[in-house]
């Protein structure tokens, strides 16, 4: 059992360097990239304040990049190329692990580039307890995003339009709710100037969904 569920990870990873370098060069995730440093230098390009309200908006806006990026990993294969690679792969499962490992790389880059880029080019300190609960409150929202872009990609969803349509509804129904987690409570956690511990629970409950929509897929695609 041990050495299955080793050999699965391993190909997991394998899948996953492959739909990175298939992402990478197909250059399709370059724009969720290029929105997330765009509004990074016209947020902190002036005097944002005291973090860490000021990462609001920049976790807010991660929360559909990161959607975005998962849509596009999804879709980056056609679905001939998709069959072969679940073909090589073993089956879905490794596939939809890579799939979510490529997704959550990229959160993580976003999220420290997103945390470290005020604490470089302004002027307020930032206290280790600061940077470790901006870079929480990011990996909730992207981890978030990807939950939802792996949920509106296929299995579920076949058509590139039309996921990103429901995605795009998605997550402008549920930034705008500060009372909602893991995105809004966040948020508003950040707002009020609260610790790591409040960004905590937020953080795991997004990772877990992005797990149980894996998970959920791998399902599905069986299925069909």
């Amino acid at each position: 059992m041990l050495g299955r569920v080793g050999g699965a990870g391993v190909t997991a990873v394998a899948v996953a360097r492959y739909l990175l370098a298939d992402a990478v060069r197909s250059q399709r995730v370059v724009l969720p990239v290029v929105l997330q440093v765009a509004v990074l230098a016209v947020l902190f390009g002036g005097d944002p304040g005291r973090l860490p309200a000021p990462w609001g908006a920049s976790v807010l806006t991660l929360y559909p990049v990161a959607a975005w990026l998962a849509l596009t990993i999804a879709h980056t294969e056609d679905p001939v190329q998709r069959d072969v690679t679940v073909a090589a792969a073993g089956g879905v499962g490794p596939v939809a692990a890579g799939t979510l490992l490529v997704a959550l790389a990229g959160d993580l880059g976003l999220a420290v580039l997103s945390v470290l880029w005020p604490v470089v080019v302004t002027p307020y300190p930032a206290s280790p307890s600061i940077i470790l609960t901006g870079l929480l409150a990011h990996l909730a929202a992207g981890a978030t995003g990807t939950a939802v872009g792996l949920l509106c990609a296929r299995p579920w969803i076949r058509r590139v339009g039309r996921s990103l349509l429901v995605g795009a509804v998605v997550v402008i129904a549920t930034a705008v709710q500060p009372w909602l987690p893991p995105v809004g409570s966040t948020v508003q956690a950040l707002a009020d100037g609260a610790g790591p511990g409040a960004v905590v629970l937020p953080a795991a409950l997004a990772l877990l969904l992005a797990v149980l929509v894996t998970w959920a897929s791998s399902v599905r695609a069986r299925r069909d």
